[in-house]
């Protein structure tokens, strides 16, 4: 049993977008600064990030993380954006018990914290005072294993971390439609409206998803979707359905919805949509 001055803490996955809702303020980034002010304080904040996607499963051990810049052709301004959280080395421990039997490497000096952590985090935690830990995906194993991780690290939310996903449902930069900044096309809805049906109403079905028949259209890489997953595990583990923090689409083939798990967050205003793409070059040479 958690003690009584531990809160059990709420997840979340957040569509990130373009790294340059960093430096906007609009309903995306509205709903996040939202969900940071309605959670209990946490002992730290565990991100799983879509831009750490590599062949092993390793998590952040460092005591102060660098502010990563894994973007091409963006203004300065947002090169020269520093969060300057400090790190939990301890919790790097506590990962790697709860994933086992799978072995998780202690990062001590080679990541920190990239764009999908800090773009969110610079609006739901302005301070940077909470503790911040990356956990890596693991490209070589399939989506149920990540929706399993999800759930074995569910008991994170008694200890006190919050844990964030960050990634976009659809994510698929070849085919941005510049001339629609919060349109979507046909198969975005499609995937998008499914993958919503499946998080508020059984989200144990969530690896389901990658059979959808838009699903290689939506997600032509999975790292920016698998984040999605680590919430669908914690929800399941919970036995209770994720709600909609805010919802909406970007360019046509970017879905920008958010989900949480275990809070309530007051509704925010209208407002813009999703910030410019912002970057000079192709998207998909951008890493976005």
């Amino acid at each position: 049993m958690q003690p009584m001055s531990t809160p059990l803490m709420p997840a979340a996955f957040l569509g990130h977008g373009s790294p340059m809702n960093a430096l906007e303020r609009n309903r995306y980034t509205d709903a996040w600064r939202a969900f940071g002010a309605s959670v209990p304080r946490p002992r730290a904040i565990l991100v799983v990030s879509a831009h750490w996607y590599v062949p092993v499963l390793a998590v952040t051990a460092m005591p102060w993380p660098r502010t990563i810049h894994d973007f091409f052709g963006f203004p300065r301004e947002l090169f020269e954006l520093q969060y300057s959280a400090p790190g939990l080395p301890e919790l790097a421990g506590e990962v790697a018990e709860l994933a086992k039997p799978d072995r998780v490497g202690a990062d001590v000096d080679g990541w920190g914290l990239d764009h999908g952590a800090w773009s969110v985090l610079v609006h739901a935690f302005p301070a940077a005072d909470v503790p911040v830990v990356q956990l890596s995906l693991d490209l070589r194993r399939p989506p149920g294993w990540h929706f399993e991780l999800g759930a074995r690290l569910a008991k994170l939310r008694e200890r006190g971390v919050l844990v964030v996903g960050s990634g976009n449902v659809v994510h698929n930069l070849r085919a941005l439609d510049w001339n629609s900044p919060d349109g979507a096309y046909d198969w975005t809805r499609r995937f998008g409206e499914h993958a919503r049906k499946i998080m508020l109403e059984r989200p144990h079905d969530a690896p389901s998803l990658v059979a959808h028949l838009d699903f290689r259209m939506a997600a032509p890489t999975p790292d920016h979707f698998l984040p999605l997953l680590y919430l669908a595990g914690m929800a399941a583990a919970a036995g209770r359905p994720a709600e909609v923090l805010v919802d909406g689409y970007a360019y046509g083939s970017l879905s920008m919805t958010a989900y949480t798990l275990g809070v309530h967050c007051p509704e925010t205003a209208g407002g813009r949509g999703a910030a410019p793409i912002g970057t000079r070059l192709p998207p998909e040479d951008a890493n976005i």
